[in-house]
């Protein structure tokens, strides 16, 4: 089983022709509203790729809560850790060129209401051999505490490394998996890479450290990863992307899925590499999230 503690927002997604440059107002073609959160569209990825998960998070009692896990709802995700906030559901306002390249702000909101208590009571339930999945848009010191509570479990431990910070790092120290994309890989060691075999020799000087399994997303390339030090590479699809909003998340959840169903690693990395391609030809992140037959039919 998953368990995934993270956001869950209202995305409010504008369309243009080009992104704005700094000071810059331009006139968009489209506006609308969808279900998002980083944590939110990697449950949803996790159970269309055939895996229990139950989400754990939070959501105002405003106009957006119930739309914000309408999704989930449907898709028979286990939303009893969800719990209702007197603040406002958190909010992520975007922005997609006509290339598919987005900009995003994300306002926390009742994200930020759970807490150290709520995280680790949420990892009580699970057992070993359970995935806890994260990203970083719930308070690190929440994301800490479920953290360390399931290493007491032998519950194995997922961080996607976005959006970035310097807490972000030290998190990644800690879990099992690390999940980040060539700009947050760049970050977290502290170094612009230029060459991929300069990539490779960072990923095993990483896990050297550590001796965690660290993936790195590359966009239109596929993915990278280093696992009981051997490297993996997996392309991912050639396509003319719509929107990428969401095509990370849908690779998070299908590689934890795929790993909770114990799919060999490369094999796994491979398949969320073609789900995350297939997420950037349809607009808005979880309604583009590919059901896993349309997955396995591509890989």
């Amino acid at each position: 089983m998953i368990i995934v503690l993270g956001s869950i927002n209202i995305d409010l997604v504008t369309t243009t022709d080009r992104l704005p440059c700094p000071g810059e107002t331009i006139c968009g073609s489209q506006f609308y509203t969808s279900s998002g959160g980083k944590g939110a569209n990697q449950a949803l990825a996790a159970r269309r790729a055939g895996s229990r998960v139950r989400m754990v998070g939070a959501v105002g009692t405003d106009q957006f809560g119930s739309s914000a896990i309408s999704a989930l709802q449907d898709a028979g995700i286990d939303l009893s850790a969800v719990s209702n906030s007197a603040a406002q559901t958190g909010t992520a306002s975007i922005y997609v060129a006509a290339d598919g390249e987005n900009t995003i702000i994300v306002v926390p909101g009742a994200n930020e209401t759970i807490g150290r208590a709520e995280a680790a009571e949420a990892v009580q339930a699970m057992g070993e051999g359970d995935i806890l999945m994260m990203q970083m848009e719930l308070r690190p010191d929440a994301m800490e505490a479920a953290i360390r509570a399931a290493k007491d479990k032998g519950v194995q431990t997922m961080l996607n490394i976005a959006p970035m910070s310097e807490r972000a790092a030290d998190l990644a120290t800690l879990v099992d998996i690390v999940v980040a994309n060539e700009t947050e890989f760049d970050l977290l060691v502290g170094k612009a890479i230029t060459s991929p075999q300069e990539r490779i020799e960072l990923l095993k000087l990483q896990h050297e450290k550590q001796g965690q399994t660290i993936v790195v997303t590359l966009g239109s390339e596929g993915a990278i990863a280093i696992r009981s030090g051997e490297i993996f590479t997996a392309a991912g699809l050639r396509i003319s992307p719509v929107d990428t909003v969401g095509a990370g998340d849908t690779f998070c959840g299908y590689l934890a899925s795929s790993l909770d169903q114990g799919v060999d690693f490369g094999a796994a990395l491979r398949k969320a590499a073609v789900a995350g391609s297939l997420a950037c030809l349809a607009r808005g992140a979880q309604a583009a999230i590919p059901y896993v037959p349309d997955v396995d039919a591509r890989v």
